[in-house]
C-alpha cells in the first residue's frame, strides 16, 4: 500500500512542472518541456504507478489512476504547443494555451487528491 504522502509527492512534481512552464512562457528561464512519459509524474504513471495503485484496497483507485492518463498526455501536448508559440513570438497564443493548461492541471490535481483520499 502506498504511503500517505505519496500522492502529494506526485502532485508536487506536477505543480513544479507547471511552474517551470509559467517561468518559461514569461521569458524568465529556458525550459524545453517534455513528453508525457518523461516528466516525473509521467515516469511514475507509466512505470510503478499502476502497480502501486493496484495494491490499494479501494476498488475505484485503478479507475481514477487510468483517468489521469489522457489529461496528463494532453497537458504535455498543449504545454509543448505553448512553448513553440512563445519561441515563434506568439505571446497571446502561448498565454491562451497556458490558460488551458491550468484547466487540465486542476483536473490532474483533483484526481491525485482523490487517489490520496483513497489511500
Amino acid at each position: 500500500m502506498a504511503k500517505k504522502a505519496f500522492f502529494m509527492k506526485r502532485l508536487n512534481d506536477h505543480i513544479q512542472y507547471l511552474k517551470k512552464m509559467d517561468v518559461a512562457l514569461k521569458g524568465e528561464e529556458d525550459f524545453s518541456g517534455s513528453t508525457h512519459k518523461n516528466c516525473k509524474l509521467g515516469q511514475w504513471l507509466y512505470d510503478e504507478g499502476l502497480t502501486e495503485v493496484g495494491a490499494m484496497e479501494n476498488s475505484k483507485a485503478k479507475e481514477v489512476f487510468e483517468s489521469l492518463l489522457g489529461p496528463h498526455e494532453q497537458f504535455h501536448i498543449l504545454g509543448n504547443e505553448a512553448l513553440d508559440k512563445k519561441l515563434a513570438g506568439d505571446e497571446a497564443g502561448a498565454q491562451a494555451i497556458f490558460t488551458q493548461l491550468h484547466v487540465l492541471s486542476n483536473t490532474l490535481t483533483n484526481k491525485l487528491l482523490d487517489l490520496d483520499g483513497m489511500n
